[in-house]
Formats: C-alpha cells, structure tokens, sequence
C-alpha cells in the first residue's frame, strides 16, 4: 500500500477544495450581513492542511493500484467533511454543537439534505450559499471534478472514478480516457445548473435563491434557503421547474451524453426509450404520482383538485428521487401516501445519476431475477436468461447486485438498532436511517422537518450512514476487510 502517496494526494485535493470556501466569502462581502471571516479563516486553514500534507510527501508518485483508489475516496470524504465542518462551528448563528456542524457538513457533500439549522430566512446569505454549494460540489463527486481538472495528480483517474461513482456498471466509460469523461460529465452538470437557475429566476425567483436551489435541484440535495423550502415561493412555474430538472438529474447522466451527442439525430428520444432502467425509472414515477394524486383527489385533501394534482406530481417526484424538496408537510397527507413516498426512496435515481437509494438499475434487476426465479420454480429445466436490453447479464453481476442488498439492509437495521440504543423513539429512528442512508433528508416523525431534535451520539450514526450510501457502502466497508490490507 502506497501510503505516502495516498497522503500526497489527498493533500492536493484538499487544497483545491480549500479554494471553494472563497466563494461565500465572496458572498459575504456583497451582501455585507457576515460570514466573510469566518469563510477566510477556513481557507487559510484548509489551504495549510493540503499543503501539508502533498509537501511532505510531494516526491511520492507510485502508480496506484485499485484498492488505494478506495481508500483515497474515503479519506478524502472524511477529511473533507471534517473541513467543511469548520464553518458551521465558527459561526455564532446557527451556534451548533460540534456533531451537528460534522451532520450538516456530511448532509451538504452527501446530497442528504437533512439538516438540524432552524430558522434559515434570518441566516447571512454567505453560510445559506455555503450549505448549497456544498450539495452542488458533493452531487457529481468532488473527486470526480479534481480528476478533471487537475492532471498534475500524475496517475491514473480509473481508480477514483470507479470508487466515486454510483450504479452496479461503473467500468463503463463514454470516452477511452478518464479524464475527458470526467470534464464531459460536469459540462453537461453545469451546463444544466445554468439552465435551473435561469429558469428560476424567469420563473420568479430572486437571482440569489435562483442561484442557490439550482446548486441544489441539480445535484438532488434538498436543501433550501427557507425553512419552508420550496414552498416558500408558493408558485406553480417553480415547482414545475423543479420536477423537470429533478427528473432530469434523476437520470444517468451517460445517457444524456448519448443524447446530446446526437442533437442532430430527429430520433433523439428513442436513445431514452431504449433504455431499460430509464423506462422502467419513469414507470415508477408515474405509478407513484397517479397513487398520490388519487388519494389527495379522493380526500379533496386541498382547496381543489388542480393543486391536489401540483402537489401530488412535486411531492412524489422530490421525494422517490431522494432530493427532500417539500412544498407542504407531507408527513400529515391521508392514507398511505406518506409511507408510499418514503418507501420510494430506497429505489432512489438511475445509476450514474446525482440520485442516491439502492439505484433503479439494482432494483429492475432483482425484479427480473425474481420473476426468473419464479419461472424456474414452475419449469426447473427451464434456460431463462436475464437480458439487459438485448445483452444477456453476467451471473457475477446480478450476484454482486444482491450482495449490495444484502449489505444495505444489514447496514439499515445496525444502524437503526444504534439509533435507538442512543435514546430515538423506534418510529423516528426508523425515518432518520432511511432519510440519511437513501440520502433523502425529511422522513416522518420528528424528523420530517430537520434533525435539530436528534440526540447527539445519534447524530454521529446518521453521519457514518450518510457517508456510506453517498459511496454506496462497499467502497467504505471493504476498508475494513483484512484481505484489502494485505500486500
């Protein structure tokens, strides 16, 4: 294990990181309401770490193998959390004690969205800008972005792009170099924020608030910079602006470079169309929208049917892509409906999407192995082969598919069993794994408005779930094998 070089590397990703707490800083000394010198002093002590670290261990460049790939993605998260922790603990409003600042942290990096702040209209518009910001910067993948841009890392992206990345097929590649894939996938990421954030601000939508819920509708985060989220604006063009862009993203982002590699192409659709996971993705969203829609309209649960329909296709589409966006509280809407859409959470986006949950690619292939198993139970002697699209599928990958299963579940109820050992009501601890493990945000309960009343140790939990479905778990847990320490 190269460990020196590991260090030098992590040191140079640190400190192209610390160049982003310029940024609210920046903010801060437009709008002139604070925060400036507590995003400077975060700089300056983030740039020493990083130089630190790359300086004593500058003239280490051994080429790396996969397994260091794993551990740079993991050290880095957690460097990088703990960075970004910093400002939240030098800023007397919010005044949060040191595990809520390393949860909203990991929730902004992780695209959770959960968060334990109250009272963000009255925040200085440089920490509300930092939260969304951090969601923008976590919902490709920081390391995905410093592959891009920084070629002096001296080695291979292979690695940390397969580390990073999210979905069970993360060998494939849009291009034959590493680097060029990753510049392509955050062109189309920014080139879509610019295009959010106008919309926004046509739609109604101060340029400052339009800026910041396209950091976080793009990256499926959820945070806002209202408490009362999105439906703070109370305006239809916004949520629909949200649901398009929210579905978008929800997307794998490889399909719409097939896309818009063939804008010319008058059958641009049918590369969406053809897609099994994006078919079977929208399938769902519009099974989950005709259900709430049908229930709201059954209660007249609004003042009429038409925001019953609003309502139902925002809610749904926020809730099952694990963005967290609400427009009302959602956890008091009749019959199953709150339940329904939590439970949507676990299928989650597309795989190579900024989505989180156990990825719809995962999902559609345990379908279809269970009704292969189901055929076989009829017909033993039966050859039913598992095709994706007109590929069949590797019996090694739908075994590592149910083994992520495995793992998520098993990792579910730990975690659930530790929060409620930490003192969580079984209903509420329930809803806060889910909400950080789907990196969802809001669940029901207590938690379906923020985590301010979450016990601390707890706190510290949800942070480790988080962190684990952001890297999709084994990347995190095969560190603790003994088999990946031996040389």
């Amino acid at each position: 294990m190269h460990f020196l070089a590991i260090i030098r590397i992590v040191g140079i990703l640190i400190m192209c990181f610390s160049v982003t707490m310029l940024l609210p800083a920046f903010v801060a000394l437009v709008y002139g309401d604070g925060g400036g010198k507590a995003f400077f002093q975060s700089f300056i002590l983030s740039l020493l770490i990083g130089t630190s670290l790359w300086w004593s261990c500058h003239t280490h460049k051994e080429e790396l193998r996969s397994r260091e790939g794993f551990l740079i993605v993991v050290a880095f998260w957690a460097v990088l959390g703990s960075l970004a922790a910093i400002p939240f603990m030098l800023f007397e409003k919010p005044d949060l004690s040191l595990a809520s600042a390393f949860f909203e942290a990991f929730s902004g990096l992780t695209t959770t969205g959960a968060t334990t702040i109250v009272g963000l209209d009255y925040l200085p518009k440089a920490i509300l800008f930092y939260r969304q910001f951090l969601q923008w910067l976590g919902g490709m993948g920081v390391i995905v972005l410093a592959i891009a841009i920084i070629p002096l890392l001296g080695i291979g992206g292979m690695q940390l792009y397969r580390a990073e990345m999210s979905g069970p097929m993360k060998d494939q590649k849009m291009r034959p170099r590493i680097a060029e894939t990753a510049k392509t996938l955050w062109i189309i990421y920014a080139s879509l924020t610019a295009l959010c954030a106008l919309s926004y601000y046509l739609a109604g939508m101060s340029a400052f608030d339009a800026i910041s819920h396209s950091f976080s509708t793009v990256s499926i985060g959820g945070f806002s910079t209202h408490d009362a989220s999105i439906g703070y604006f109370n305006n239809t063009a916004v949520n629909m602006i949200t649901v398009v862009f929210l579905l978008i993203s929800a997307c794998n982002f490889a399909l719409h470079f097939r896309a818009f590699s063939n804008l010319k192409d008058t059958n641009i659709f049918r590369i969406y169309s053809q897609d099994p996971e994006f078919r079977f993705f929208i399938t769902i969203q519009i099974a989950v929208i005709l259900l709430c829609t049908a229930v709201l309209v059954s209660h007249q649960y609004f003042e009429n049917s038409w925001i019953d329909i609003e309502q139902a296709v925002f809610q749904a589409v926020s809730i099952s892509t694990t963005t967290g966006y609400t427009t009302s509280d959602f956890s008091q809407w009749p019959s199953f409906v709150p339940m329904l859409l939590i439970i949507t959470s676990f299928i989650g986006g597309c795989a190579g999407s900024v989505g989180g949950g156990l990825r719809v690619a995962r999902v559609l292939v345990l379908y279809l192995q269970g009704l292969r198993e189901l055929k076989l139970f009829i017909h033993s002697n039966l050859v039913y082969p598992i095709k994706w699209g007109k590929q069949v599928l590797d019996n090694r990958v739908i075994g590592s598919i149910w083994a992520f299963f495995s793992a998520y579940v098993l990792l579910f109820i730990i975690c659930l069993l530790v929060v409620i050992a930490c003192g969580v009501e079984p209903f509420n601890a329930f809803n806060a794994v889910l909400a950080c493990i789907n990196n969802l945000g809001p669940g029901l309960g207590s938690v379906s408005s923020n985590f301010a009343g979450i016990p601390d140790n707890a706190k510290w939990v949800l942070t480790f779930a988080m962190v684990c479905g952001r890297l999709e778990i084994f990347t995190l847990l095969v560190l603790f094998s003994p088999t990946f320490w031996k040389s």
